[in-house]
Order: C-alpha cells, then structure tokens, then sequence
C-alpha cells in the first residue's frame, strides 16, 4: 500500500497527463510541472503549489525512483519524467484512468471515461470497467460506496494510503454543457501555455 503526500500525488499526476496526452511537450521542466499541478481546469481540488513545493515532491520521488530526471542534448534545462507506469508495470488504459482519479479525485465509470479521452480512448464502458477491476484488483484504487439518489458508484484511488468506501467526500455538483465547453477551451489554453514555456525554457539559457 502506498502512503504518497497529496502533492507528490499531484505531480505523479500531471505528468502521467502530459506524457500521453502531450507528448511532444514531455518531459516537463519545473515551470511546466508548477503550471500543469496548478491548472484551473481538470483539477479537483484546484491548487496553488509554489515551484519550491514542487520541486520538493519531486526529489522525494526521485529518491523513491517514481520520477526521474532527463536533460536532453537540445536542452540544459533540467526536465522530469514520471516513473510510476514502468515500477507498476501500467498500461497505458490503466495509467490514464488511475491519472484522472489522482488529478480530480472520485468519479463514477461513466465520467472517466469521458475525461481521460485525451490520454486514452475507450470504446465503451465496459472497457473502462475492466481497467477499474483490475486496479482495484491490485489495490491502487476502491470502489466508494454508491450516494444517495445516484446510478454509479465512485471510485477512488489508494496512493495516499487507504481510503473507508464509507467515509468519501460528497461529489461535485454536475457541470452544464457550456461550462464543460468552457472546461475544455481553458485546459486547451493551459496546454499552449505549457508549450510556450517549455520553448521559453530551451530560449533562456542561450541569453546567458
């Protein structure tokens, strides 16, 4: 059983996220991780991590070999990579759905399926199920016990220790159709503006 910080949690996270869903900005630099953590969208809860938190999630994870960093011959910036999926031996349709439960907390099949669409494209749903079986399976995530009034149960990830089905925070309310437009339209933005500071990164160190 694992027993993460939530900020190491937070950082796992958002470079698992990059890693598949923008993998030509990936690895990330320290600027671009403190910018994916802090993210208004596909965040819950949505933080403000200063780069010094950040950077100290990452030496602990460095030191436990779940990030490693890289620093390529076209950079002397130093940059980051997750190593999570290769100790766990993680699929890409397992990582995707353990990343969004690690990057927004409980969520039912249903709204994993539709959220993890920019790491990993299921077919259906009983896909999804299956990836949520075998991870409850090898105890990195538990199924919550179902709300009141609600069709689907929750679930939830284990990285921060072990989690009492019974005692899950309530979900959030439901988003409408034009603030999850409006959802999309700010994480495509956060995506350019990770872009812009990974060139912003690499154009730095040639002024000194």
């Amino acid at each position: 059983m694992f027993s993460f910080h939530p900020e190491e949690v937070r950082v796992l996270g958002c470079l698992i996220e990059k890693r598949f869903s923008t993998p030509d900005n990936y690895p990330l630099s320290l600027n671009s991780l403190v910018s994916a953590c802090n993210q208004s969208s596909n965040r819950d809860p949505v933080e403000s991590y200063e780069a010094a938190e950040v950077d100290s999630a990452l030496k602990s994870l460095r030191a436990q070999s779940y990030a490693l960093i890289f620093s390529g011959a076209d950079s002397r910036v130093a940059k980051f990579k997750e190593n999570l999926c290769e100790k766990l031996t993680l699929s890409r349709p397992l990582a995707s759905v353990l990343a969004e439960l690690m990057l927004r907390g409980p969520q039912t099949g249903g709204e994993l399926r539709s959220r993890t669409t920019r790491m990993f494209e299921f077919p259906d749903l009983s896909a999804v199920e299956a990836v949520l079986q075998e991870l409850a399976e090898r105890e990195l995530i538990v199924q919550l016990a179902r709300q009141p009034g609600k069709r689907e149960a929750r679930w939830a990830h284990q990285l921060c220790g072990p989690v009492d089905p019974g005692e899950a925070p309530a979900p959030a309310e439901p988003r409408s159709s034009i603030s999850s437009a409006l959802e999309d339209r700010v994480s495509a933005l956060e995506d350019r503006l990770s872009e812009v500071l990974e060139k912003l990164d690499k154009l730095l160190p040639l002024l000194d």
